[in-house]
């Protein structure tokens, strides 16, 4: 006998394509997006917390930090991720939880034999005043600067702790992700780019701003400058298993999984 498929039946066939399963309206679902340095880490954690929440489905999307604190305002995501020296005056709507820190490195491609800058000539390159590596020790080249866009976390940092009031260089190439900027970098022997020092690998080659090393007991230190909170931004009165996943990330065990994937606790 020919049977005929209900809406409802069609209804349950997608989710379990989508879900792995048909949730009858159980299976808790938790948004998060927003920053792209964090979004790798929050994936991880997502990862290993699913299992042991069987009931919970995490998506993470990236986008940046201004999407993150967009997002959480707009109820399009339960929770915005942001990793900002300062936050956004809109954002003051929303409950803010510092779930790591981050350090934001200056970094060459691995055959540029420069090892550190000045807070001075960073600026300078940054904003374009200098424009060969002749200039700072090295070949005589034209450096290509690399950046992240507008609306990026890791950018707006860098913007105020680096360039101040002066303005990236007009030259300056764009990438939508700290990712993208290592790669660039690590493809072009003339580049000099910034990301999140957690994704800093064999690659690229981080180096000392002001003559101090970019690396993570620098910044818990406090003579590394260059660094920012996470934050984990939400509406007043998320979900329940919001909360228990926020929890789970600042517990021990979560930012013990921070540390591992090269960020720095909370506290």
């Amino acid at each position: 006998m020919k049977k005929t498929l209900t809406l409802a039946s069609i209804v349950c066939i997608v989710a379990v394509l989508a879900l792995g399963g048909c949730s009858r309206g159980n299976r808790k679902m938790i948004t998060l997006a927003g920053s792209t340095a964090f979004q790798p880490i929050a994936e991880k954690l997502a990862e290993l917390y699913m299992p042991t929440h069987t009931d919970v489905r995490i998506n993470v999307q990236g986008g940046g930090s201004a999407v993150g604190v967009q997002a959480a305002l707009a109820g399009n995501a339960d929770i915005g991720m942001a990793d900002l020296i300062e936050l956004p005056p809109d954002a003051k709507a929303l409950t803010a939880t510092v779930v790591a820190r981050d350090g934001i490195a200056l970094i060459v491609n691995p055959q540029n034999p420069l090892a550190k800058l000045s807070s001075a000539e960073a600026r300078d390159i940054f904003a374009g005043r200098i424009v060969s590596w002749k200039d700072v020790g090295g070949a005589d080249v034209p450096i290509r600067v690399i950046s992240r866009e507008d609306g990026s976390g890791t950018r707006r940092t860098f913007d105020k702790l680096v360039l101040g009031l002066d303005k990236l260089a007009p030259s300056a190439l764009y990438q939508n992700s700290n990712g993208t900027v290592r790669e660039a970098v690590a493809q072009d022997a003339n580049a000099i780019g910034y990301i999140s020092m957690g994704l800093v690998n064999n690659q690229v080659k981080g180096i000392a701003y002001n003559g101090v090393a970019a690396n993570n007991d620098n910044v818990k230190r406090g003579v590394y400058p260059l660094a920012r909170p996470v934050y984990f931004l939400t509406k007043a009165t998320p979900s329940a298993w919001a909360q228990e996943f926020i929890a789970y990330v600042i517990s021990p065990e979560g930012q013990q999984v921070l540390v591992k994937e090269g960020l720095i606790e909370a506290k």
